[in-house]
């Protein structure tokens, strides 16, 4: 059996409670450049980056003039007015001090923007634990293509098979399985078990994983 050595994290909608802040951030930028967007539609799009919300809600391309206006006023939406409310799930912190201890590194694969990336690990506390990092500016596509979770396995240098991902949306599970990496799902972030067939596991939060991590695929690894 290989051994599992890294768990790759989501953070949105997985380690912090923010999905529908990204919501309401795409809703309100795209209305003050006249495209009205219900907030469901948005909604259902969370966990991929802009190059697949902007053309999949209004057929303009991310890289086009007015892709990245309207992403730039979405950015800074996001972190003047929505960014200082955000929390972290319930037990987060222990979740992956527990991981650590327990000796999985820990890598991020996030379909956010760098600098908001900092900051939302920030909210989670997780920054001193985790190892690595990838956002949308090291892949080319966001998910649920797989190239973040690529991008991950290459800065390790570890086998898809010697690594699990933690993620609340169908993208995220998408993309790992894409790139040959097990999954484990939880349904804090909005989409419930249906949408979240194909992982290992689910679990209703960080807190009920942690609750039950020794009965998890996290629990079960050899060390």
């Amino acid at each position: 059996m290989t051994r599992i050595r890294r768990v790759i994290l989501d953070v949105d909608g997985t380690l912090v409670d923010s999905n529908d802040v990204h919501t309401h951030a795409w809703v309100e930028a795209l209305a003050q450049h006249g495209y009205d967007i219900s907030f469901e539609r948005i909604r259902s799009l969370i966990g991929k980056g802009g190059d697949k919300v902007l053309p999949e809600t209004t057929g303009l391309e991310k890289d086009s003039d007015e892709g990245k206006a309207i992403s730039k006023q979405r950015s800074e939406i996001f972190r003047t007015k929505y960014l200082p409310t955000l929390k972290a799930f319930p037990r987060v912190h222990e979740l992956l001090q527990h991981m650590h201890d327990q000796g999985l590194k820990i890598v991020v694969a996030s379909s956010a923007e760098k600098q908001e990336l900092d900051a939302l690990l920030e909210v989670a506390g997780a920054t001193e634990l985790v190892e690595q990092k990838t956002s949308s500016q090291d892949a080319k596509n966001s998910k649920p293509d797989p190239d973040i979770v690529d991008v991950a396995l290459k800065h390790t240098g570890l086998q898809a098979g010697e690594m699990i991902m933690l993620g609340d949306t169908p993208y995220d599970l998408e993309a790992a399985t894409k790139a040959g990496v097990a999954t484990i799902a939880l349904r804090c972030g909005g989409w419930d078990t249906p949408d979240l067939q194909g992982a290992k596991a689910i679990y209703d939060d960080p807190a009920d994983l942690l609750a039950h991590y020794d009965d998890s695929p996290l629990g079960s690894i050899i060390r």
